[in-house]
């Protein structure tokens, strides 16, 4: 017979953002959605609960934000999504009122009929804040989403107004403390951060401790699109972003697309036991996006990944790194990118002008 503490544990595994977009308005999917999940599936199947960030929406009645990139799945890759196993995902991005509240129903209404639970954003401010609270085998889970302003938000929820929970520290804080007289464990996932930086701000590091100390049992943050580091606060695993799980690019109306290289296809599938003791044997797996299918990355790329992003969040995040990392992102990559035969061709004066401006301004702020 088992033990209590045996039927009091179960096993999370937490992947970062779900990209599965299709064209530009959400017409045709960019891939076999019945491909895409295959070989994945056996090592999400190991696991009681299963979470990640639906970062997309589906067509409404035709009415879409102004601003690119638009994220428009269909419903056979939402479909494709739960068939893999997900449990719950989190709608506190900035993609998910891409279509206004029309697509953002019709997507809540399919995760309804497919038995996906999800939280993070609502049609008022009370709706989104609410937590997604999952029970397997008597240990209760309850988590909570919310978004950054500066991810670009289109819609933020308010008293009788759709949209995603904005990230207040202090409310977020409030409510993981209250939450946690209710469930053995608050799982707060924040959709924060710049995309493409290896480390996070030293705000975010404050603001995940604070967590901590409010009685959060795990922080799995998203939004950079690559994976950043992983350390523990008071026994307690804080992942700033777990990077892309399924990286699709994402298409604009002019034909071009959000492209992704090695380092934004390679993600982390993050697995942990949870008992009414706390959060142990948390283990990083490398995952990797090929465009065709996702897969546990057994190259020696997806571990060297991990483990550099984790020393270079041990070694400690200043400020002056940080815009160190922001000059690299910012400047140092695009300026490497125009070097290219294809983009040179088509610089023009004013632009060189903005680049070396930019240059300059960056390292007058370090």
């Amino acid at each position: 017979m088992a033990s209590t503490e045996e039927n009091r544990t179960i096993r999370l595994a937490a992947v970062g953002d779900l990209l599965v977009p299709c064209g530009p308005t959400g017409t045709e999917p960019p891939r076999d959605p019945r491909r895409t999940f295959a070989e994945i599936r056996p090592a999400l199947a190991d696991a009681d609960v299963v979470l990640g960030n639906l970062e997309c929406t589906l067509p409404g009645t035709g009415r879409m934000i102004a601003t690119e990139p638009r994220v428009i799945a269909t419903p056979e890759m939402v479909r494709a999504v739960a068939e893999a196993g997900f449990d719950v995902v989190s709608l506190a991005n900035n993609h998910t009122f891409d279509c206004f509240r029309e697509g953002f129903d019709r997507i809540t209404r399919l995760l309804d009929e497919l038995g996906v639970a999800y939280f993070g954003a609502g049609h008022d401010l009370a709706e989104a804040e609410a937590p997604a609270i999952v029970t397997v085998r008597g240990v209760r889970l309850a988590l909570l989403g919310a978004v950054e302003e500066r991810t670009g938000i289109s819609h933020a929820a308010g008293e009788g107004a759709f949209g995603v929970a904005r990230l207040d520290e202090d409310r977020l804080a409030e409510r993981i403390a209250r939450l946690r007289g209710e469930v053995d464990h608050v799982i707060v996932c924040p959709h924060w951060g710049e995309e493409r930086f290896d480390i996070p701000a030293p705000g975010q590091i404050e603001q995940a401790r604070r967590w901590i100390d409010a009685g959060a049992a795990m922080v799995v943050g998203h939004h950079p699109h690559v994976v950043q580091g992983l350390e523990c606060c008071d026994g307690r695993p804080v992942a700033y972003s777990l990077g892309n799980f399924a990286a699709c690019e994402v298409p604009f109306t002019n034909g071009d697309a959000v492209t992704w290289t090695r380092t934004g296809r390679t993600g982390c599938l993050l697995t942990a036991e949870m008992t009414d003791r706390g959060v142990r044997n948390v283990v990083q797996t490398p995952t990797f996006d090929d465009g065709d299918v996702i897969r546990i990355d057994t190259s020696r790329f997806g571990r060297r990944r991990i483990a550099k992003v984790n020393r270079a969040l041990a070694r400690g995040v200043t400020l002056r790194r940080y815009r160190r990392e922001h000059f690299r992102v910012k400047t140092v990559r695009p300026a490497l990118g125009y070097l290219r035969w294809s983009k040179l061709r088509r610089l023009r004066p004013r632009q060189i002008r903005k680049a070396f401006a930019a240059m300059r301004q960056a390292r007058r702020a370090e």
